[in-house]
């Protein structure tokens, strides 16, 4: 059986995985970055910055292309998604921008997801 370095990847299905990657690293960011320094809930920061723990499971995953970890992930992602429309409508302040954007990541993130699953399924039909 060969590894999945070994086996040659289309382009497009490469790339939908480093946005993937991309938007899973970029939402933990901004999610520290919120919440401890830019606009948090709490002055001196804030335990909801641990709200981040769960996108650092299927970054391992994601990297190491495993079918799995794409699809659970695209289903990960809407709590996020929840939290960044709530809070871009019901906030004031620096909050606005970094919910927009929040939201904004977790449509790109379910998009390359369900991209990526789309496109490898499609590669290994004969």
């Amino acid at each position: 059986m060969q590894s999945p370095e070994s086996v040659a990847v289309p382009p497009a299905v490469e790339a939908t995985r480093w946005v993937a990657v991309s938007s899973v690293i970029a939402l933990i960011v901004l999610g520290l970055v919120w919440e401890l320094w830019a606009a948090p809930l709490r002055p001196g920061g804030s335990w909801v910055a641990l709200k981040v723990l769960p996108l650092c499971i299927p970054v391992a995953g994601l990297l190491r292309r495993r079918m799995y970890t794409y699809r659970w992930v695209s289903l990960l992602v809407w709590p996020y998604f929840i939290e960044g429309v709530v809070r871009a409508t019901s906030e004031r302040g620096p909050a606005v921008p970094l919910a927009a954007l929040e939201t904004l990541l977790t449509l790109i993130l379910f998009a390359a997801c369900a991209l990526h699953v789309r496109l490898r399924l499609r590669s290994v039909k004969p």
